[in-house]
């Protein structure tokens, strides 16, 4: 299956994710606070732009069954992925209006571009190409995060999201997406996907690079 090939492909970039230090202290429970509040609140706004995506592919869908797991995967997201951000927030006195308010980093202003411009640039299976390395990421680690004997303290509910059943259904989704889609393509065509979902693989790591350093844009902000 193509996604065999893909994983391949990514694996290296994906294993990168799981010894860096944000992921790390995610795991163990070490991670700071106010770090991981860096990242809920641009991986709020983040996961709006990727609902976009999913309305995307719903539009661009083939058929009637491809269209209805777009808009689960929609849904999904916006009600319970997004929920879990919510949830934290709310423990940090952070309203749902200022998780909407918030103003993109310079890395997720240049991913959620780079994905949007994937999506509207060809047919429905660079939307799909777009949004894998996401879901199937965030599953990848949140498997790991699990199975590891580390105690994450107040993260554990990021863990048991990432890894729950409902979660592991939006990766098979996706994974399955891209499959079919990936059918009869020609080698250069299927070339192009797979630069899609390597370079989305390495805006995943300047996320959590991001999220980490907690930075916004190189330079200082106008008044």
């Amino acid at each position: 299956m193509f996604t065999e090939r893909l994983f391949e492909k990514v694996e290296p970039i994906w294993l990168s994710y799981l010894e860096h230090p944000f992921v790390k202290g995610l795991g163990d429970g070490t991670l700071d606070l106010e770090k991981f509040k860096h990242w809920l609140k641009q991986d709020y706004i983040y996961l709006i732009e990727y609902a976009r995506l999913f309305a995307v592919g719903a539009s661009k869908s083939t058929d009637l069954a491809m269209m209805t797991t777009f808009g689960e995967l929609l849904h999904g997201t916006l009600a319970t992925e997004m929920a879990l951000h919510r949830s934290y927030a709310a423990q940090f006195g952070i309203t749902q209006e200022e998780l909407e308010a918030v103003q993109a980093a310079e890395v997720t202003e240049s991913y959620t571009s780079y994905m949007l411009k994937m999506a509207h640039q060809g047919g429905v299976e660079y939307t799909i190409a777009a949004v894998l390395a996401c879901t199937w990421s965030y599953h990848y680690i949140g498997e790991h995060l699990a199975a590891s004997d580390n105690d994450p303290e107040m993260y554990q509910e990021w863990v048991d999201m990432y890894h729950s059943p409902e979660f592991t259904e939006l990766k098979d989704d996706c994974i399955r997406l891209m499959n079919e889609a990936a059918e009869g393509k020609s080698e250069a065509e299927l070339k192009v996907l797979e630069e899609i979902v390597v370079k989305t693989s390495y805006y995943e790591y300047l996320f959590w690079d991001m999220a980490e350093n907690i930075s916004n844009w190189p330079c200082k902000e106008t008044v």
